[in-house]
């Protein structure tokens, strides 16, 4: 199997559950969050890992990955690298304000007997129905989508990248995304297909967790309107994720629509 057909088929089964129940979380982690300068760029890892933000298992899949710049237009990742536990790319942010980098996956996962054998498939939802073997019995399917974010600010924060596009779950900052400190609360709104998204928990977790015992995780519930509020206890890199189910799928078969969002943040000390 190739290295390529290992991480998906791990990010396959990654994001059949809601991530924070998972020990293998994916996740991206820029160099810095808040740069300046002449020509500025970052470096950024793409993986999905067992302990935060060690890569140890395989290496994210960049074939996924969109990037929004201040301008609220598609930017380039340069020098793109994929290894054995981790795929690594460059930045080069030639615009002032805030960038939104996002590994967006949305599909399907079915399996199904064929012949007396056990067979499976992925793939985009549009393409499910003409790829289905004739005959397939035992017929099983779960819809995904899914979105891994992190954010990198040159100079003065901006809003326009960070604009919701209407599909998934998404994050809508109240509080700026390269803009938190340590000690106070953050802010921000959850939202479902363009709708503010109520009654969801929202996990956070510290990074450099394979070097405590515990995750030491922390949580807040979304309000009617979306919002919840997150007070970091100590400077850091943090994992963020919010998960739920749904029954609009875009695909007969599948009963249920699994949905995901997860963001790394850097929190600043005061």
């Amino acid at each position: 199997m190739s290295l390529r057909s290992l991480s998906l088929s791990a990010l396959a089964c990654a994001l059949c559950l809601p991530f924070a129940a998972q020990a293998h979380k994916m996740w991206m982690v820029p160099s810095a969050t808040n740069v300046s300068g002449a020509d500025p760029w970052v470096t950024v890892d793409a993986a999905v890992s067992n302990d935060l933000f060690f890569p140890d298992h395989v290496p994210g899949d960049l074939s996924r990955l969109a990037i929004t710049a201040p301008d609220g237009q598609p930017a380039k990742a340069e020098n793109s690298v994929t290894g054995k536990y981790r795929s690594v790319f460059d930045l080069h942010l030639t615009q002032q304000g805030t960038y939104k980098l996002a590994l967006v996956n949305a599909g399907v996962f079915a399996s199904y007997e064929l012949g007396g054998e056990k067979k499976r498939w992925r793939g985009d939802a549009a393409n499910f129905a003409k790829d289905l073997p004739a005959g397939a019995k035992n017929v099983e399917v779960n819809e995904s989508v899914n979105r891994v974010e992190t954010f990198v600010t040159n100079g003065k924060p901006s809003d326009a990248a960070l604009k919701p596009v209407g599909k998934g779950l998404e994050l809508v900052p109240v509080t700026h995304v390269t803009d938190l400190v340590a000690g106070e609360g953050a802010t921000f709104q959850l939202l479902l297909d363009g709708k503010p998204a109520g009654d969801v928990k929202v996990t956070a977790i510290a990074g450099a967790t394979r070097y405590r015992n515990a995750q030491d995780e922390f949580d807040a519930t979304t309000g009617k309107d979306g919002k919840f509020t997150l007070t970091w206890p100590k400077a850091g890199m943090y994992w963020i994720n919010a998960s739920t189910q749904d029954d609009k799928t875009s695909v007969k078969q599948a009963k249920q629509r699994r949905l995901s969002y997860t963001a790394t943040l850097e929190v600043l000390p005061q």
